[in-house]
């Protein structure tokens, strides 16, 4: 920990936030944060069908009903850390979802699922209500994630434990929390605050369900503080704090703290236009553009992928097609190059059997081994270097630094809404007009007067 964090650290943090109002938030954050919105809805609807998310809601649902809030995949009553539960994984379940890339966070699959679940429990909460917390929610998880740079490399999802802490003090706020309540939701939480990293590199479904446990957490953490039960004080600086236990004494407390409330992390969140992990996206954009060259698989004797050595413990194992493993492939940067060189594109199909164990891509990842490449920052996200070698000795270097949907090159709101309507489309055969009417209430959302009902009418249900 710096040594100028402050004893009351945690304390300081919640009552900044608490003094949040809507009218303040500027509008360019508000509207970045209804892109996130958007964004994370359309991903939500698109797992309908994804691996492990159907077995989570029989489960779910065999063991209660008729709750205060909705598992939107099905439309089931839920109480509200089980409904948590079931939107957050599943709006993790396509790897499509946002990411503040330098923080290493996702978003907006803890944070819809947490405060959709405690706005419909409570009833009534306005759009502009809903909004400042999801603003609260993202731009504490983002500060988190830079604060702690070193949290992935450690072996922790950053995504569930920051997740767990940035929810429950968005969703304590959403019920109106302050001063020791708000701080309580913040300690309550992070009491459950957990989540490895070894799930990705494992190929395991339970990652999907991480976001989910954090939603989950951070919704049961704020309703307990707001009943009256007590929680940590010194949750971040205390001797057996979070920076101490967690983070191993580094975090910077000028980074969580400075310009907190004037200066925005939220606008420099990406959104995916792949649906993998985002470590592969500079090496599928290469690949694309390998593939635009004319450059042929079957030409091909070898290729080597450098990464940064976070990305390379993400994404760099050998591709195993003999595992017929889908989160595998969504983690592979072998895989994903060579269905980007080629295809000519990466979609949700390509992630998805049988084309994970297509015996052409099979053959190309044979040769491609991924590096750690020592030129690159262990941190660095963005950049990444393939090195081809062809069966007539001719060899061929390629590099990137940029990412696709990146704020250096992001995506277009017609980009975002082509992918949100192809998200509709794949999850519930949803056609373009009941896509647009959605996204005209998720886009609208601000004068609502009941955020959580008005965003559950509207979300697809099956045929229609």
């Amino acid at each position: 920990m710096q040594m100028n964090a402050k004893p009351d650290l945690s304390r300081q943090l919640c009552d900044v936030v608490a003094a949040w109002r809507y009218e303040d938030i500027p509008a360019n954050v508000i509207d970045a944060v209804k892109m996130l919105l958007m964004d994370g809805l359309g991903v939500i609807a698109g797992a309908a069908n994804a691996p492990g998310i159907k077995e989570l809601n029989a489960r779910l649902t065999k063991w209660e009903s008729g709750g205060s809030a909705t598992g939107l995949l099905g439309r089931h009553r839920l109480s509200p850390p089980f409904a948590a539960l079931a939107n957050g994984a599943a709006g993790h379940a396509l790897d499509f979802d946002d990411q503040h890339d330098p923080a290493r966070v996702h978003t907006t699959c803890v944070m819809i699922a947490a405060l959709l679940a405690t706005a419909e429990d409570i009833g009534g909460v306005s759009g502009k209500d809903f909004l400042l917390a999801l603003v609260i929610g993202a731009e504490l998880h983002a500060r988190l994630g830079l604060a702690c740079p070193g949290s992935l490399g450690w072996g922790w999802h950053p995504t569930m434990t920051f997740g767990t802490l940035a929810g429950s003090v968005a969703a304590g706020r959403l019920l109106g929390l302050k001063d020791d309540r708000l701080s309580d939701a913040l300690g309550i939480a992070f009491h459950q605050a957990s989540g490895s990293a070894q799930a990705m590199r494992d190929g395991a479904l339970s990652k999907r369900l991480g976001p989910g446990f954090a939603a989950k957490a951070a919704v049961l953490s704020a309703f307990l503080a707001a009943d009256g039960m007590t929680g940590t004080r010194n949750t971040f600086e205390g001797n057996a704090g979070y920076i101490t236990l967690y983070e191993r004494g580094e975090m910077s407390f000028d980074v969580l703290m400075n310009g907190l409330g004037s200066e925005w992390r939220i606008l420099e969140y990406s959104l995916k236009p792949y649906p993998c992990c985002r470590c592969n996206h500079t090496v599928i954009g290469l690949g694309l553009a390998a593939h635009r060259e004319g450059i042929k698989p079957e030409s091909i004797a070898s290729v080597q992928i450098g990464l940064g050595l976070y990305n390379y413990d993400s994404v760099g194992a050998d591709y195993e097609p003999a595992r017929d493993n889908v989160v595998h492939a969504q983690f592979n940067a072998a895989y994903s190059f060579a269905r980007a060189l080629t295809d000519g594109k990466v979609e949700f199909r390509s992630y998805q059997r049988p084309a994970i164990t297509d015996p052409g891509i099979a053959k190309l990842t044979a040769v491609t081994r991924a590096v750690a490449d020592p030129s690159m920052e262990k941190n660095a996200v963005h950049p990444a270097r393939i090195n081809i070698t062809f069966k007539n000795g001719e060899k061929r270097e390629l590099f990137s630094d940029a990412m696709k949907g990146s704020p250096r090159d992001p995506m277009s709101r017609e980009e975002l809404l082509t992918k949100f309507r192809a998200c509709l489309d794949y999850g519930y055969g949803a056609g373009r007009d009941v896509a647009d009417r959605f996204a005209d209430v998720i886009l609208g959302i601000e004068s609502s007067t009941d955020a959580g009902r008005a965003l559950v009418e509207a979300f697809p249900t099956a045929g229609k």
